[in-house]
């Protein structure tokens, strides 16, 4: 192992793919450099995909939803949840259990089946967090690639910027703290689309009742340039958006009343 480096044996890989998207994953089966041994949801039994989920196989999982929808200018906010929304975060959901579970690694690799790498992408990983672990810097969760919605800050470390409140959740790493962090913060209990749940975790919510269910807890970084893309919508649609809203008589988390 070069010293400049960390190991791929270090980084424990999952693709968040439905089974009917067997498109999906030929094309990250292929792409995916051969180092990294990815575990794949639709090899999983599970409630993930939008289309055929329910709300009682919501109820019969034991999962709640957050009272997600409210008066806002924000069109994401401003309408219910989406089955495919809810079966995304429970698919990411299930990927931080098995790692905590069966896994040892320091590394967490989460890859949705939209996502886009280069060939170069094993070497410009392994790198960056070496240099990450050079530096001592503090870090649970390391995106990939996403779309910034609020404005970034420096960082110390050459290639990384701390990241502002951003969407999409197509490519990030967790580290051991991270995975804790993240399962200690209970999704299933009131799940939230899985592209607001984690920078809630590391930034101050817009949403008072998002930042009070899920305070800030970790330390974040992002690969500046990227190192993932996305595929485009108009190339890959969305199994997320095209799926139908949840109504409002499915399971539903509530906050404890004081006593």
């Amino acid at each position: 192992m070069r010293g400049d480096v960390v190991d791929h044996t270090d980084i424990r890989t999952y693709v968040v793919n439905l089974r009917r998207r067997a498109d999906r994953r030929r094309r990250m089966e292929r792409i995916l450099p051969e180092q990294l041994r990815a575990f794949f949801t639709s090899d999983w039994d599970g409630p993930f995909d939008g289309l055929s989920l329910t709300k009682e196989d919501i109820a019969e999982f034991g999962y709640r939803l957050f009272p997600w929808k409210i008066a806002s200018d924000n069109p994401w906010w401003d309408r219910p949840l989406k089955f495919g929304e809810v079966g995304c975060s429970l698919a990411h959901l299930a990927c931080w259990e098995d790692a905590e579970a069966t896994g040892a690694e320091p590394y967490v690799l989460v890859l949705e089946d939209d996502a886009v790498i280069g060939e170069d992408f094993l070497a410009r990983l392994s790198e960056g967090l070496k240099r990450l672990e050079t530096a001592e810097i503090p870090s649970d969760l390391i995106y990939l690639g996403r779309v910034p919605l609020r404005p970034d800050t420096p960082s110390s470390v050459d290639g990384f910027v701390s990241p502002g409140y951003s969407h999409c959740t197509y490519g990030y790493l967790l580290t051991r703290s991270g995975l804790k962090h993240v399962l200690d913060a209970r999704l299933g209990d009131a799940v939230v689309p899985v592209d607001e749940f984690l920078p809630a975790l590391y930034t101050n919510h817009e949403r008072l009742d998002v930042r009070t269910r899920f305070p800030r807890r970790l330390d974040a970084l992002t690969f500046e340039p990227p190192l993932v893309a996305q595929l485009a919508k108009d190339l890959a649609g969305s199994d997320t958006e095209e799926s139908p809203f949840v109504d409002e008589e499915a399971p539903t988390w509530s906050a404890p009343r004081n006593s």
